[in-house]
């Protein structure tokens, strides 16, 4: 039996394959990118689904988006297998039916200009299967990320084939490892990529986070100190003038304007604090 320690080597020694997986994809992820952002500049949402690990990673990437970029619930979505139980209790059997990724396309009423983008590490769940199948149908976009290589059946499905290819696991099948590393590291990419191309940050600040805790009410304010180098308690004033909203109160500060003069030109840049106020980042 190995040890403690041995075990330890051995999978960090097998997880350090996993970016360069991921970074062989690097076209075909921005290529996913680039629909997302049409998709939020045109009305359209991004949703995830999955079964098992790949489902509930789908919906931890979209529950993470509105309080770091203040978007709306619904933008980012995650479907998973077997519905919301299954987040927490596995519900053996919901992945193997294709009728049942369809039926959930059509409860979440997909259409154009919507992604969909189908989870399967193994590349042949039938419940993400039928979930495509549908959302083309439906007119939305279609990717998928999967970790072993996908028939070509399923291909004819897509827009996107994002395939970081893994090998196999330390624990023969458990696809939450590598697999579930390498899923968790393009979703990062699809949700952050595009909501840094719809102008939610500013350089690499969330600009538009929700400041919905303290810890979130202290990053607002930090980050005003540092935009526009004003005092902790001259942010405090910022934010309260801009009704809490961070966007608002650093263009607010920039172009010494109130805050319906803010909003304008805001709206006006589709939301980019740098066109708005003109100005770049701090480094």
């Amino acid at each position: 039996m190995a040890s403690p320690i041995e075990i330890v080597d051995l999978m960090t020694a097998e997880d350090r394959t996993v970016p360069d997986a991921v970074a062989s994809q690097r076209e075909r992820i921005a290529e996913a990118i680039a629909l997302i952002e049409h998709a939020f500049r045109n009305g359209g949402r991004l949703f995830y689904v999955g079964a098992g690990t790949s489902g509930r990673l789908g919906i931890l990437d979209a529950s993470e988006c509105p309080p770091t970029f203040g978007s709306d619930p619904s933008l980012v979505q995650g479907i998973i297998a077997g519905g919301m139980a299954a987040v927490f209790r596995s519900q053996e059997g919901a992945e193997d039916s294709p009728q049942g990724g369809s039926e959930a396309i059509d409860q979440f009423a997909v259409r154009a200009p919507d992604v969909v983008v189908g989870i399967a590490a193994s590349g042949t769940t039938p419940f993400v299967r039928g979930a495509l199948s549908r959302a083309r149908e439906c007119g939305a976009s279609t990717v998928m990320i999967a970790c072993t290589p996908v028939a070509g059946a399923v291909r004819e499905l897509l827009d996107v084939l994002i395939l970081p290819i893994v090998g196999p696991e330390v624990v023969t099948g458990s696809t939450r490892l590598k697999a579930g590393t390498a899923t968790k590291l393009v979703l990062n990419m699809l949700t952050t990529g595009a909501m840094i191309r719809i102008g939610k940050t500013y350089g690499n600040l969330m600009v538009d986070l929700r400041a919905s805790n303290v810890k979130l009410t202290d990053r607002s304010e930090r980050i005003a100190m540092v935009v526009c180098g004003v005092t902790r308690e001259e942010a405090r004033s910022m934010l309260a003038a801009a009704d809490g909203v961070l966007k608002v109160a650093i263009v607010m500060n920039l172009l010494g304007v109130g805050r319906a003069a803010a909003e304008r030109a805001l709206s006006d840049a589709g939301g980019s604090v740098r066109l708005a106020a003109g100005k770049a980042p701090p480094e």
